[in-house]
This record gives C-alpha cells, structure tokens and sequence, in this order.
C-alpha cells in the first residue's frame, strides 16, 4: 500500500510541477499546488454534480422518509462523498507537504474546514437557486469561487499550518 501511495504522490507531483514553470513569476509552487490539486478536485467536483443532477438523479426531488432533499442539494452531497477524500489526500500529500500537525488531527481540521464549506455550499445554492432562481449548475459555479477563497485560507492558515521555525 505503501508503495502505490508513494507512486500516485510522485507520479501527481511531477505532472503538476511540470506546468509551474510557466507560472513561477505569478505564484510560489506551494500556492500553485493548491490551484492545481484544487482546481482539479473541483472540477470533479461540478462534473459530478451535473452528472447526478441530470442524469442520475433526473432533477427530482428524494424523498427519504419525511424529509426531501432538493436535486441540486443531493447532487451537491454525492460530489462532496467523493471529493472530500480526494481533497484531503491532494492538499496533505500534494500541497501542504510542510506540515506539523499528525495525519488524525489533521483530518479533523481538514474536516472542520470542509463543514464551514458545506455550509457555504448549502448556503450559496439555496440562495442562487431557490431565492434568485438561477439554473443549478451556474449557481455551483458561481458558489465555487466562494468557497475556494474560504478553503485555501482555512487550510492554509489553520489544517497544513507549518510550524514556525
């Protein structure tokens, strides 16, 4: 397991730092990481939501007992069980390689962050789609630069904070 993990880090960090040179003059490689390994998740994260929102879930509302959960909430929840994971490996092993927290106390900040977004996620939507009536899919867009801005401080500054020297 050891070494699949270590093969997937290296064969990740030499694509992503492939493309830095042409972006060293804009940004240090720590914050292009982040934009890579980020962008990349969240654009799973968007093609996953149109994918269950359209096809899989067919824009009905799931109803679960007394509850019901609107389309564009339940994709936003099957995009967040895959992306959540696929997060936390990318920014612990990819972009905050530095940091001095251990892996469990780092998954509970990683996963404290993630609920912040949640909400903003949940806010956002609710607010594009049921109060501004905009499509779903412009309004994860729309969503997502939001929520970006809130991550990369979060984790930056609080998960994969680096000691100081």
């Amino acid at each position: 397991m050891r070494k699949l993990h270590d093969s997937a880090r290296g064969l990740i960090l030499g694509v992503v730092d492939l493309f830095y040179p042409l972006f060293r003059r804009f940004m240090p490689l720590q914050t292009f990481r982040y934009a890579a390994c980020g962008g990349f998740n969240t654009c799973l994260d968007i093609a996953l939501f149109f994918v269950s929102y359209n096809f899989i879930l067919k824009k009905q509302v799931i109803h679960i007992g007394f509850l019901s959960i609107g389309p564009h909430i339940a994709a936003f929840l099957i995009g967040f069980c895959i992306t959540f994971p696929i997060g936390f490996y990318l920014s612990r092993y990819v972009v905050f390689q530095e940091t001095s927290v251990g892996k469990r106390k780092q998954l509970g900040k990683y996963f404290m962050v993630v609920l912040g977004c949640l909400f903003l996620n949940y806010t956002f939507l609710k607010l594009f789609v049921e109060v501004f009536k905009w499509y779903p899919t412009p309004s994860k867009l729309v969503t997502t630069v939001f929520v970006v801005a809130f991550s990369y401080f979060s984790q930056k500054n609080y998960t994969f904070k680096a000691a100081r020297v």
